[in-house]
């Protein structure tokens, strides 16, 4: 199976096993890393019960997968996307833009409650590759790496505070991170909502395609 078919599972026996938990056939990552967990079949019953085993009481976690169908004993809430791969993206650094780590997680945390770009948790700055603008000491835009499977690598948390859009901040902070992973030998890859229109316009502008239609499900266990 390509890793990009079934990502979060490649990650997390692979590339990212350190940031999660494993049972059987189920994987998810550490809660204050990421909300993301997977399955080695998301379509087999069995492996649902080995996820169930990695998940507290009333725990929401999320799955993705191309068609992903929740099956009885759990409840779901579904948000249509799409993956997009840049295999011949180069990218270039974008001067001016910061390093992220630790410290800057405060103020990561508050601008993705204020732009939405999608999970960012207290510990996913250690997933590495976070880059951002400041403008008079404020964060006005990051982005960085989530998702490592082998021979690609995810970017994501792209987002820029609405008081500083149309610099083309985003632009350049993708194209930093994508220049940072075709370092490591790596190729980039993101996700994206489907009804983000604008997101998949800009994308497809830096040179990534749509790979392949994918359901993100956050599931709890009844």
């Amino acid at each position: 199976m390509d890793p990009l078919d079934n990502p979060v599972w490649a990650a997390l026996t692979g590339p990212q096993e350190r940031f999660g938990r494993r049972h059987g056939r189920a994987a998810r990552f550490d809660p204050e890393v990421s909300p993301f967990a997977a399955l080695d079949d998301p379509g087999d019953a069995a492996a649902w019960d080995d996820l169930r085993k990695l998940v507290e009481p009333g725990e929401r976690v999320i799955v993705a997968a191309p068609g992903l169908k929740v099956p009885d004993g759990w409840e779901g809430d579904e948000l249509p996307g799409f993956q997009l791969v840049g295999p011949d993206c180069r990218g270039a650094p974008a001067p001016g833009s910061v390093e992220l780590g630790a410290a800057d997680v405060p103020e990561m945390l508050d601008l993705r409650e204020r732009t939405r770009p999608g999970p960012l948790l207290a510990r996913t700055v250690e997933l590495g590759g976070y880059r951002g603008f400041r403008r008079d000491g404020v964060l006005a835009a990051m982005a960085g790496r989530r998702m490592h499977v082998p021979g690609w690598v995810e970017i994501s948390a792209v987002c820029t505070d609405p008081a500083f859009r149309g610099e083309g901040l985003a632009t350049r902070l993708i194209a930093a991170v994508t220049d940072g992973i075709r370092a490591d030998g790596e190729r980039p890859f993101l996700h994206v909502a489907g009804d983000n229109t604008a997101a998949i316009r800009l994308y497809e502008r830096l040179g990534f395609a749509v790979r392949t239609p994918v359901n993100f499900s956050g599931v709890t266990p009844r």
